[in-house]
């Protein structure tokens, strides 16, 4: 079973930053990808970013040029680097993995965001 343990969420202003870590409990080689989702209250889960195995890193328009993703293979780390943060982006976020021959994406419990203006 996969275990996902998040950390770094938390209140923050708007136009400040934040870190968001994952880090998941499963050989780094079973691993074809991790990235975030985020939730907000009322609304559908949307994709945020992710990055492959072998570092191609994408991420959704709305977060473009704020957010950057990052991993740390030797950890089986995920960071989601949260810049210029605006009280749109408030919501959970879900860390997620997506693993070699499953047909779907294990996500952890997810921190809160919360961004005030």
């Amino acid at each position: 079973q996969v275990q996902l343990v998040e950390s770094g969420g938390g209140l923050v202003q708007a136009g400040g930053s934040l870190t968001l870590s994952c880090a998941a409990s499963v050989s780094i080689f079973s691993i074809n990808a991790m990235g975030w989702y985020r939730q907000a209250a009322g609304m559908k889960r949307e994709w945020v970013a992710s990055i492959t195995s072998s570092g191609r890193a994408q991420s959704a328009n709305s977060v473009k040029g704020r957010f950057t993703i990052s991993r740390d293979n030797a950890k089986n780390i995920v960071n989601l680097q949260m810049n210029i943060l605006k009280p749109d982006d408030t919501a959970v976020y879900f860390c997620y993995v997506d693993l070699y021959g499953s047909s779907r994406l294990n996500f952890g419990q997810g921190p809160q965001v919360p961004v005030s203006s």
